[in-house]
């Protein structure tokens, strides 16, 4: 299996979309439309199978392994969002792959770090990233999250890596006086805070 590691395109988005909502109907990431996929499809990178020997007798569903895409946060801060590999790409190294190419993309953006919220954290741990206080993120990050059926049971840990040496991981998540205080500790997030921490409202049954 020839496996390649290339940005989205058009063709790709319905492919996108039914794999990341395969693992949103498990809760396990939050779904994403066409439509909103389609506006950020220079975000998206993708796994493809190539070079099948009966390539054109396959489904195109079939050929698209994984997906990832890189979604700025702040100007200087980015997250990896919607990082799925389909059942038959399991195994192979593509989810590693694919985080590779978004931290590079992120580097080739200008961005000082990188993100995630993840239930495999120690899959990020292996490739350089730190695990942080979850509420040491950016809060445009939270705004999403507050929508997520699991937001009041949230299991996910929050990652992070630099992607500049001069600033190390703990200066990131203390943030005093540093360059990275516009990234985090953020007064903004109180308000989600206490969202998440104010337990839903359950009615009596009559």
């Amino acid at each position: 299996m020839n496996i390649y590691i290339r940005s989205a395109n058009q063709q790709d988005v319905p492919i996108i979309a039914t794999l990341v909502n395969g693992f949103a109907a498990k809760d396990l990431m939050l779904p994403r439309s066409e439509e909103s996929i389609f506006q950020s499809l220079p975000n998206w990178t993708v796994a493809v199978e190539e070079g099948h020997p009966q390539r054109e007798l396959l489904p195109a569903s079939s050929q698209l392994l994984g997906c990832g895409s890189l979604v700025g946060l702040t100007e200087q801060l980015a997250e990896i969002r919607s990082l799925a590999v389909a059942t038959k790409g399991q195994g192979k190294g593509i989810g590693r792959r694919i985080v590779q190419e978004l931290v590079r993309l992120a580097k080739e953006r200008g961005f000082a770090q990188i993100c995630a919220l993840t239930l495999q954290e120690a899959f990020f741990e292996k490739l350089g990233f730190q695990i942080i206080d979850r509420w040491s993120i950016s809060p445009k990050l939270w705004q999403e999250c507050i929508y997520c059926p699991k937001f009041h049971r949230c299991d996910e840990v929050a990652v992070a890596r630099n992607l500049r040496d001069d600033i190390p991981i703990d200066e990131v998540n203390t943030a005093q006086t540093s360059a990275w205080s516009p990234l985090l500790k953020w007064q903004a997030w109180q308000p989600l805070k206490l969202a998440y921490n104010k337990k839903p409202i359950q009615l009596d049954e009559e």
